[in-house]
């Protein structure tokens, strides 16, 4: 069977991966067994991709990122230079609890900031934000932007990344893509 996608020499790929056209698989990453990763995604060097995992589309994975079992990425997703997922909620060495990973869903085109930290069982919604370092330990509304430890809101975000201004009637201009966006009940949504 002809491969359609790149990965580099270093690069260790089990068997039974899925592993999309035109995705590229840089240095010394592992490919685990059973997990799925969409067309076009970029894999950066020393990334952990392990067994059960699912990556859609077009997904940027930047270096040094283990994405551990439970972790669902739609497409579009973004996630930054050794920022950390987790899948258990109270680890122990000495116990196993590999029948407690929790699942984490990254929703369509979020962005997960230089580490920044996901704790398990979480939703990212669609086009949300987490800056650089924040700790998020509850669901992220979809285009909202989190900082810090633990991760609060302060704002929303457009689809192009860029923080959102909303005007007394509750609208919102990106200004680089011109998109409109209304704010109402503490929800964000694109005006088509």
């Amino acid at each position: 069977m002809e491969r359609n996608y790149f990965a580099h020499e270093t690069a260790a790929i089990d068997k039974d991966c899925k592993i999309g056209a035109g995705t590229k698989i840089w240095h010394f990453c592992h490919i685990m067994t059973g997990c799925e990763i969409g067309e076009n995604c970029n894999i950066g060097q020393n990334v952990v991709v392990s067994p059960g995992v699912k990556l859609g589309r077009n997904v940027k994975v930047q270096n040094n990122v283990s994405i551990y079992t439970g972790v669902i990425c739609e497409d579009d997703v973004f996630l930054g230079p050794s920022m950390v997922f987790t899948n258990v909620i109270n680890p122990r060495s000495a116990i196993n609890r590999k029948s407690e990973y929790m699942t984490t869903l990254v929703k369509r085109s979020a962005t997960i900031g230089a580490n920044a930290t996901i704790v398990c069982g979480v939703t990212l919604g669609e086009f949300s934000f987490v800056a650089a370092g924040a700790v998020v330990t509850k669901d992220i509304k979809p285009y909202a932007l989190v900082v810090g430890n633990p991760a609060r809101q302060i704002g929303w975000m457009s689809e192009y990344g860029h923080r959102l201004e909303f005007n007394s009637q509750g609208i919102a201009i990106c200004p680089e893509s011109g998109q409109k966006y209304r704010l109402e009940n503490d929800n964000v949504t694109r005006i088509e």
